[in-house]
């Protein structure tokens, strides 16, 4: 296999051994790359060549060129414009691609890329008359322009005019994701999170081309998506949450607004409805749900494993049917999630029979079941995918399953929960699972972590932010960087660019981006953090 006519292995050895390099000649090299912008890029592309003595500077005649007759390929030339225009203050405008190649300016096609890269890959060549993004379908071109705008300077991320000047360094990444299935959670249930505290998630996840944004929707403490044939269930049971606020819920016209604010951003909303546990909010909000029919009171702690729907009335199996096939009309991509941990107050034989039924009702709605690796306890439909979130390197029922065929995200709570404090003084997060610094984050590799689940066997990691203690954009902002970087580029990047001295300085330069963004980051004293940033 080759990209860009060189060997796929020989193009990562050389970055790893880039990578890997220590004392002086690890500092020349990392000045050099640094100089050419090329080292900053994060997730580490597959293979960055830099080109000495050349540069291409962003001028006031500077035009976006995208694809001809692709819609896709124009509304990412706007995105990129929509990002340049205020910080540069020049126009930017935006032309078809002419036929005959590439002009003076910057470049956004749907032909030339290798074919190696697939769907979601780029190639990105700069030169000192223009910068080309190559790909094979829209979501490359996304991505290369993400990879591009880490090869600008961080102001260029400025809400007003900046001096600049606005160049980027010469030299050619060619770049394609290791996994699949590269995502975050947003716990949305133990505390309300609105509409645009998730579309500002979204941006800032889609920087580091994550592609996937799994919302906890449903918990003991609140329900947060409106369902049509079940009005209580947010009117009733998204009136609260963790310490007794007033919640809230997203009306379906609002979960559609985040469908589509994700979309144009490549990434795909998983939404999860947990069962048949950590459903309180449900159960107080209709009492048939209950086998004793009687509504338990709405709950605001944080405890769990006390709540089970009645798996032995059939009024359940309707209830399941009816939301998720309301949920399942709302949302375009692929997935449902069905939760199914902790489930502690259901039998071990309860649960067999809940899931297969529950398994069968998403498949009739044409979705693919996704749940908490709890769910393999149960039999699990061939395409079922189990997510992993345990604290240990074996787990024998996920083993087995992967085994059989089951494809596993990875999420141990004690390297991806970014809701775990970062040490003891961390104000925020919890420390069930240990404490988290960013080389917690980094230091582990998904496709040889769980004993008997070879990569074959991963379909991607994930990084969830539960919120018992999170209640606000900055809570949130403040748990997830820097450590969800580490999780998108051990999702992204190829295992041989792992290397941590080269990740924390890649990592300490996003610093002064976050800076100019807003973004509210933890200051790890793990990281290299540049002055001022």
């Amino acid at each position: 296999m080759t990209i860009g006519g060189v060997p796929l292995l020989l193009t990562t050895v050389m970055l790893a051994v880039t990578s890997g390099l220590s004392g002086a000649a690890a500092s020349d090299v990392q000045q050099e790359a640094t100089s050419a912008s090329l080292a900053s890029v994060l997730p580490a592309p597959v293979v960055a060549t830099a080109t000495q003595g050349v540069t291409y500077r962003i001028t006031t005649t500077t035009t976006i060129y995208a694809q001809a007759g692709s819609a896709a390929a124009a509304d990412i030339a706007g995105q990129l414009a929509a990002i340049l225009r205020p910080s540069t203050g020049y126009p930017v405008p935006i032309a078809a691609a002419p036929s005959s190649g590439p002009a003076d300016g910057i470049s956004l096609l749907l032909s030339g890329a290798p074919t190696e890269v697939g769907d979601e890959g780029y190639q990105l060549d700069v030169t000192d008359a223009s910068i080309v993004v190559r790909a094979n379908q829209p979501a490359g071109l996304f991505a290369g322009v993400q990879t591009l705008r880490q090869l600008l300077p961080p102001a260029v991320e400025s809400a007003s005019v900046q001096p600049g000047p606005w160049e980027v360094a010469g030299g050619q990444i060619v770049d394609h994701p290791r996994f699949a299935h590269r995502g975050a959670m947003l716990d949305v249930a133990r505390h309300f999170l609105p509409v645009s505290v998730v579309k500002r998630y979204i941006d800032e996840i889609a920087l580091y081309k994550l592609n996937r944004l799994h919302l906890h929707l449903s918990d003991d403490q609140g329900w947060r998506i409106a369902v049509n044939s079940w009005p209580n269930l947010a009117i009733y049971g998204g009136s609260t949450e963790v310490g007794g606020g007033t919640g809230g819920y997203y009306t379906q016209d609002e979960y559609r607004q985040i469908v589509a604010y994700a979309a144009v951003r490549y990434i795909t909303i998983v939404p999860e409805i947990d069962m048949p546990g950590h459903t309180n909010a449900a159960l107080a909000s209709y009492a048939e749900l209950n086998c004793d029919n009687v509504a338990p009171k709405l709950y605001t702690g944080t405890k769990v494993g006390f709540s089970s729907l009645c798996v032995s009335k059939e009024i359940t199996y309707t209830f399941l049917d009816q939301v998720l096939g309301e949920i399942a009309a709302l949302t375009p991509g692929p997935y449902l999630h069905i939760g199914g941990d902790e489930a502690s107050s259901t039998t071990a034989s309860d649960y067999t029979t809940f899931m297969n039924r529950a398994q069968q009702i998403v498949a009739a709605h044409g979705k693919t079941v996704v749940g908490w690796h709890d769910i393999v306890n149960a039999p699990v439909l061939p395409s079922t995918v189990a997510q992993f979130w345990g604290t240990t390197t074996s787990n024998a029922a996920v083993t087995a399953a992967a085994q059989n065929g089951t494809k596993v995200v990875m999420s141990p709570a004690n390297h991806t929960y970014l809701d775990m404090k970062y040490n003891s003084r961390t104000r925020l997060g919890q420390h069930w699972a240990g404490y988290i610094d960013v080389q917690d984050a980094y230091g582990w590799d998904p496709g040889a972590y769980l004993a008997g689940v070879g990569e074959t066997s991963v379909l991607g990691v994930e990084a969830p932010l539960w919120t018992e203690t999170i209640e606000t954009l900055a809570d949130v902002e403040y748990m997830a960087f820097p450590r969800l970087p580490a999780i998108a580029e051990l999702g992204w990047s190829p295992m041989s660019t792992h290397d941590w001295a080269s990740f924390n300085q890649r990592l300490g330069a996003q610093g002064p981006r976050w800076h100019v963004m807003g973004i509210n980051y933890y200051h790890s004293t793990q990281v290299s953090w540049p002055t001022g940033s």
